[in-house]
């Protein structure tokens, strides 16, 4: 693997720098996004991480950008970089979406925006599969039963304020639990406040009714009548209110514990 951290100064010299123009590298785009870093105060980039690319770890890649570990005023942080080859102008829309999930509580802290880059609060912790992983001991599934609460309040005042994250039916890499226990919804790139949103029943799809998720939250949780907490769903959809929310908690079996 090539230097994981790279000061500011050193970013025009090392190869994995140009991770910064993924995928296609110019002197003139180079250039540009420094002048875009420095005016953030990225003091250091540190390569790391789970994914790759050009041979160089970083934190997550996506259709949109890539994440990596950076440092400002010897804070680290998250900064998220525009791939050259994105079907987006700026990351203003993101950035935006991001904004209102903050002003709800939600989601890492907005620090910074330019038109390439978007610096985030970095969150330590792990992805919700790995997180559930880890449970053992008496007081296992308390902690899951919390978690999964605080989650579903998030769904639910990301419904309240018109925000919906877009993403939350297939969450593998959307729910990151921090080492508090906290669960941090990430990636608001296609999030929208125009469209109906459907956060609640979308993540109630993905932790309690489809896919390897559900299965492991039933193992750890025991069954729940899927039938019921369907109608549920149904009724949710119809009224929107706390009273049909709530009825959801009860039909998942995570209402007797308090968030």
């Amino acid at each position: 693997m090539l230097q994981s951290k790279v000061t500011f100064d050193s970013l025009r010299k090392v190869k994995n720098a140009r991770v910064l123009c993924y995928p296609r590298y110019t002197t003139e785009e180079m250039d540009k996004r420094l002048q875009e870093l420095e005016k953030l105060g990225i003091e250091v980039i540190e390569f790391t991480g789970q994914k790759q690319v050009y041979n160089t770890l970083v934190l997550g890649k996506g259709h949109v950008g890539i994440v990596v570990t950076a440092y400002r005023k010897g804070e680290k942080v998250a900064l998220k970089i525009r791939r050259v080859d994105s079907d987006r102008l700026s990351m203003e829309h993101e950035a935006r979406m991001l904004e209102k999930a903050n002003r709800n509580g939600i989601g890492p802290r907005l620090l910074g925006i330019t038109p390439n880059f978007l610096l985030m609060e970095y969150i330590e912790g792990a992805l919700l599969p790995e997180w559930i992983k880890t449970l053992k001991g008496k007081d296992a599934k308390k902690r899951l039963h919390q978690v999964l609460r605080l989650i579903l309040e998030q769904a639910w005042k990301l419904d309240k304020a018109g925000l919906d994250h877009g993403e939350l039916n297939q969450a593998p890499k959307h729910i990151i639990i921090k080492l508090d226990d906290a669960p941090c919804l990430v990636d608001f790139e296609t999030a929208s406040d125009s469209r109906q949103t459907s956060n609640v029943t979308s993540i109630c799809q993905y932790l309690f009714i489809g896919g390897s998720i559900s299965n492991m939250v039933q193992r750890k949780l025991g069954k729940i009548d899927k039938g019921n907490l369907l109608n549920a769903l149904r009724t949710y959809k119809e009224k929107r209110d706390r009273k049909s929310f709530e009825k959801i908690l009860t039909r998942c079996g995570i209402d007797i514990f308090k968030a």
